[in-house]
């Protein structure tokens, strides 16, 4: 298998249009190139490597595998398998072979400490590839807006936290060497500061300070960014009163993060003027968004493709259901994908995963060498995506259901629902406890009661489309722009959750 990129001395550089890429960019690149180059051939050695190495697993035994290590015995007799699926098996490691429920939880995912030396190596080849565009990136700072989430410990003694989080709370993160590309504005003690709006706030603090070394700003996720530009929205008047006078308001009281920021907080009232003027403007808009295509590095885990057909939106997507013989012969591997087919990901990994359903729908965009690039269309049977929650239908229709309970007191009762996503990051109408409790990245829940008769001419509407009167279901997730209008014309009355609900780390049976 190609080597990750390792150091050989100081090279002259390869020229580039604007600049000259150094050793390091240049070897970057050409793995790149190699793995997507041989493809398949890294695809065979990557499976060949996981069940080698797993053959003897309990899980792969219980399949019938018993040690045999060739590709196409493992895709005969390994089913392709959904969360669900190996939910027992996940709360066997997470309760250390104790026995435990879940139900609208956090998914929980197998790791090992190996992965993180992949992730850290899959984005150490992102800014070689930029900067053949825009060269120059290594000359300034970073103003990336990183967080990290809630953690808990499982009953069997592990970690469990999101991936992120465990990757900010490494070494391969906090002692990584100097790097141009991973030198940020936010110190690493308000990237690491639980408390969400302390983080949030000192580490637009620390941008906004060293203004004039940054080249390029973002977040993980889009809606990280979004929520960075919210809150400078809101809060643009405090920050500018710290950086006019070079204090930190008091609300930033963790002891680590404050000597972190005060090290870069230096009296500006030059720059606080300049901050004010700007966000004083009526409009904030101007970031105009544009397509993006990915490509999937061959090393990282053995990818399998299942062709998705998507209907339209008034067809809920069913819960995923096993593969029958027919879908099992339609799964195709990395390197046999068609340009502008759709497929859902199916993975299988070093950590433990085999042949899971990940639940991402993804359109063949183009190809890199002979690895394909990909346009992420949407999560198979997520009703909404806020920020990095997903909610499917199952979770949505419980929430309604609980709800509805209480309505039966005044005899009262719920007709029928739908869901939607607002544009606005501070508004939701599905949102999970963590969220909004303790990471105050989701905004309050929203109910919009409509008029008697609304879902009759939703339902008359879908007809008038070519929908079928047999095969119609209420949508769950509504996203399309005449139907909102239709549902908001008949709005009579609507309320927002007054208060935050109540939330603590863990899975539920780990709390009691």
């Amino acid at each position: 298998m190609p080597e990750a990129p390792k150091n050989r001395g100081n090279g002259a550089g390869l020229g580039v249009e604007g600049g000259i890429l150094d050793d390091k960019n240049i070897r970057a690149l050409e793995f790149i190139e190699d793995v997507t180059m041989n493809a398949k051939e890294v695809q065979m050695q990557v499976l060949s490597e996981i069940i080698t190495r797993n053959s003897n697993v309990e899980y792969l035994q219980r399949h019938g595998l018993n040690g045999r290590v060739d590709a196409d015995t493992f895709k005969k007799i390994v089913p392709v398998v959904t969360y669900e699926d190996m939910l027992p098996d996940i709360e066997r490691i997470a309760n250390g072979d104790i026995s435990g429920t879940s139900g609208g939880e956090r998914k929980l995912m197998p790791t090992i400490e190996e992965e993180l030396g992949r992730r850290s190596l899959l984005y150490s080849l992102l800014m070689p590839v930029m900067n053949q565009s825009v060269p120059g990136l290594d000359k300034g700072k970073g103003m990336y807006f990183l967080f990290v989430k809630s953690e808990a410990k499982t009953p069997g003694g592990l970690m469990a936290r999101p991936v992120l989080t465990s990757y900010y709370k490494s070494s391969y993160f906090g002692d990584r060497p100097y790097d141009p590309y991973t030198n940020y504005t936010s110190p690493n003690e308000t990237i690491l500061c639980p408390d969400s709006y302390q983080s949030m706030y000192s580490q637009l603090l620390c941008g906004l300070c060293q203004n004039k070394e940054v080249l390029r700003v973002g977040a993980v996720f889009a809606s990280g960014f979004i929520r960075a530009i919210r809150f400078l929205e809101k809060h643009w008047v405090l920050l500018c009163k710290d950086i006019r006078a070079g204090t930190l308001d008091s609300q930033i009281n963790d002891p680590s993060v404050r000597e972190a920021v005060k090290r870069i907080l230096k009296p500006n009232p030059e720059l606080a003027d300049f901050i004010e003027a700007e966000c004083r403007r009526e409009s904030w808009e101007g970031i105009i968004t544009s397509e993006v295509s990915y490509t999937l590095i061959p090393t990282m885990a053995y990818f399998e493709f299942l062709p998705v057909n998507r209907k339209n939106g008034f067809t809920n997507v069913s819960e995923s259901a096993p593969l029958n013989e027919k879908e099992h012969q339609e799964l195709v591997d990395l390197v046999d994908v068609k340009l502008g087919q759709e497929y859902e990901l199916v993975v299988t990994t070093y950590a433990g995963l085999y042949r899971y359903r990940v639940g991402d729908i993804l359109c063949v965009s183009g190809f890199k060498n002979k690895a394909p690039q990909f346009k992420f269309i949407c999560r198979k049977n997520v009703a909404l995506s806020i920020d990095s929650d997903k909610t499917d239908e199952f979770e949505l229709q419980n929430a309604v259901k609980n709800a509805a309970d209480h309505l039966l007191q005044f005899d009262a009762s719920v007709t029928e629902y739908t869901a939607m996503q607002t544009r606005q990051p501070s508004l939701a109408t599905i949102v999970y406890r963590q969220g909004r409790a303790s990471d105050k990245s989701i905004g309050p829940l929203e109910i919009r009661i409509v008029e008697g008769g609304t879902f009759d001419k939703l339902m008359d509407y879908a007809l008038s489309q070519g929908a079928s009167i047999n095969q119609y279901k209420t949508p769950r997730c509504v996203k399309y722009a005449p139907i909102i209008e239709l549902l908001n014309s008949r709005v009579v009355s609507n309320y927002f959750s007054p208060k935050c609900p109540k939330w603590v780390a863990g899975h539920k049976q780990w709390c009691t």
